[in-house]
């Protein structure tokens, strides 16, 4: 290793250990209740700087450790407002345990109104698990989260909801990680009280040597009680689904016996799975007539993609029964968009 390399990879190293050890002062302080905002800085081999901002509430007493994650995708909005109210509103002399709180843990994309990838390496944050820690600026962010959030979890909660062209049906869902069956028990028990109608269950197939990708698998894999929301859509801010996220943490902190507040599950509960993917195979120009939430028959013709002067370049039809979870609603397409979600009942 030349002395310039050596030089670099020890100031990476020095940088992320100063990270963790910021992190862990905190978390490790036995002063209770108390409230701390922090922010952990990076910085990557291409001199490209971020940081991520953790909120850590501790209640009066000892008790879970209770992890939430929004602003992975920075415009995913509803997510992002919704645990801005949560921070503005968790009062800790009434919570037990302890919450870790990342209100935007993509702030590059958030600031700079970027849909899914961070604008410094062109990195999706949320297929970059389990993260590098001498990699670019989003590698290094994941690296943290897997090496010190996750760990330090009982409960990981990763919160998202449509982007600017999405439309989508709030539901929240879980792994079905046949590894950690106690886990993903309570994972699905969360889920069910939280007040969503939509219960969605994604099968678990991984091995320990696999990339989880995404933040919650990550949490999954690694054998936390985890589960996901989503809620809201189209780049915007909604408020009915910024009262579903906050409604679906208090229902699942009071099941957890953190904190008195919620209003209990849906009593109409949907239960779905084995979601399945429509993905466009031309770039083009998409029409459908759907909307998320509506029931289609396999075989079904739900949109049709034309080019630029309108001629019609193919139809598309359901793959499977079921519901639609979300969709592309605005006309732009590339090959290999994602065009429909679409999940099955049990």
């Amino acid at each position: 290793m030349s002395k310039l390399l050596f030089t670099l990879f020890m100031f990476l190293s020095i940088t992320s250990a100063i990270a963790q050890n910021s992190f862990q002062d905190v978390f490790s302080n036995t002063t209770r209740p108390s409230k701390d905002n922090i922010r952990i800085e990076f910085q990557d081999y291409r001199n490209n700087k971020t940081y991520l901002p953790i909120s850590i509430l501790k209640g009066k007493s000892e008790g879970p450790v209770f992890t939430m994650v929004a602003g992975v995708h920075g415009f995913e909005y509803p997510p992002i407002i919704g645990v801005q109210e949560l921070l503005r509103e968790i009062d800790v002399d009434k919570l037990a345990g302890t919450l870790i709180i990342i209100p935007i843990a993509n702030t590059s994309s958030f600031f700079s109104r970027t849909s899914i990838v961070n604008p410094y390496d062109q990195v999706n944050l949320n297929g970059a698990f389990p993260g590098k820690s001498s990699g670019s600026i989003t590698q290094k962010i994941a690296d943290f989260i897997t090496t010190t959030i996750i760990p330090a979890s009982d409960v990981f909660l990763d919160i998202h909801g449509g982007g600017v062209n999405e439309d989508l049906l709030p539901f929240a869902l879980f792994y079905d990680n046949p590894n950690y069956p106690e886990q993903t028990k309570k994972a699905r028990e969360l889920t069910e009280i939280s007040g969503f109608e939509y219960i969605v269950s994604y099968p678990f197939t991984l091995k320990d040597n696999e990339p989880a990708k995404y933040v919650f698998k990550q949490a999954s894999q690694d054998g936390k009680i985890a589960l996901s929301f989503e809620s809201g859509k189209l780049g915007n801010v909604q408020k009915d689904a910024v009262s579903f996220i906050k409604n679906g943490v208090y229902n699942m902190l009071n099941n957890l016996d953190m904190y008195d507040k919620g209003t209990g599950p849906n009593a109409n509960l949907v239960q779905l799975n084995n979601p399945t993917y429509i993905s466009a195979t031309e770039t083009g120009l998409f029409y459908s007539d759907l909307k998320a939430g509506d029931a289609v028959t396999k075989g079904d013709i739900v949109g049709y993609i034309t080019n630029e002067f309108g001629e019609k370049l193919k139809e598309y039809t359901a793959d499977a029964t079921g519901i639609i979870l979300y969709k592309i609603s605005t006309p732009p397409v590339n090959v290999d968009d994602t065009l429909f979600c679409i999940s099955s009942s049990l």
